[in-house]
């Protein structure tokens, strides 16, 4: 899926075009054109520095572009009024809760500022219950730890049950423990119906994503699926063949010119491995099996390989930038 292209099951709800933020001389990001669908989790990954967060300000109004549009509910973000902005919760990267008032004292006061008067208290107990503080409602802020001041914040931006959500870097500086927390909060958040804009510098958190956004240096490179980052950064998919005995040349030479393989991408690996490119592994590996049997090859293991997403994210990355 490429920026901006439209072909989703769910209406769009989110929507930028040629969106530009330069501060003086420094241009933060440029040319941003891409749309969100309802429902999803989209995923804004790239280095610290890139201009995630200022397109997040951007979408949020706290920033006037310099160029271009952003629209959230078919509407000129510019133009939001009262209503709009009670449907959207924002998590920013720096705790912005007050450190000497109580846990509860938190979450109450943010609920105030969306005048939420009935139920109240039902309401913050299941907050405090989902981002697993409840029995620490007493507690002053000051004295948690950095994870449960991001657990309460997470909590202040829901508060109010917001359509959208935006997240800048939720799971900086958290361990990874904590981290695959808030991820299955935000996947059971998308089950009830809500929208996730989430900025990461985890290159690895795609895997939980329905789209990624990959910026670089305020450039939009591309916006696809996870599984389509992977194909787009590799061609294909990769099988990982470990034969009993190493492979003669002749026979990788055989092996190159078999029709499942992709592109005559066979590479010779550490320990005798072989890495082969496929255009899909669950149809080329029986394939595989066949013809090393045919060739008396034994084979010790062979299976999909899934590069982790790192290996992805600097592959295309560099692809991009070296044809910019």
């Amino acid at each position: 899926m490429t920026n901006g292209q439209e072909g989703y099951a769910q209406p769009v709800l989110i929507r930028t075009h040629n969106l530009t933020k330069r501060f003086g001389e420094m241009t933060a990001v440029r040319d941003l054109n891409f749309t969100i669908p309802q429902g999803s989790i989209f995923g804004f990954i790239g280095p610290s520095g890139c201009g995630k967060t200022t397109t997040m300000r951007l979408l949020l109004g706290i920033y006037e572009p310099t160029e271009g549009e952003a629209r959230i509910f078919d509407q000129p973000v510019q133009t939001f009024g009262r209503s709009e902005r009670e449907r959207i919760g924002y998590m920013p990267q720096l705790f912005v809760l007050y450190p000497e008032l109580t846990v509860w004292e938190n979450l109450n006061f943010a609920a105030s500022l969306y005048g939420f008067p009935f139920r109240r208290r039902e309401r913050l107990q299941a907050l405090l219950e989902l981002v697993e503080l409840r029995g620490h409602e007493k507690k002053l802020v000051r004295n948690i730890s950095g994870g449960m001041q991001r657990r309460l914040s997470l909590a202040a931006a829901m508060v109010h049950g917001p359509e959208l959500l935006f997240l800048d870097e939720p799971t900086g500086g958290i361990d990874p423990v904590l981290r695959r927390k808030f991820w299955d909060y935000f996947q059971q958040l998308q089950r009830d119906e809500h929208t996730l804009f989430v900025t990461t510098q985890y290159v690895g958190e795609a895997a939980y994503c329905d789209y990624v956004g990959v910026m670089v240096e305020g450039r939009l490179l591309m916006v696809e699926t996870p599984e389509g980052l992977r194909d787009r950064a590799l061609g294909g998919d990769i099988i990982h063949l470990r034969p009993t005995h190493a492979l003669s040349y002749e026979q990788v030479d055989q092996l190159v010119a078999q029709p499942f393989v992709k592109g005559d991408r066979v590479t010779r690996l550490q320990d005798g491995l072989i890495e082969i490119l496929v255009e899909n592994a669950s149809t080329a590996l029986p394939r595989l099996l066949t013809w090393c049997e045919e060739q008396e090859i034994e084979v010790m293991s062979a299976n999909e390989y899934v590069p982790p997403f790192d290996d992805v994210f600097v592959k295309l990355v560099e692809e991009e930038t070296a044809g910019a």
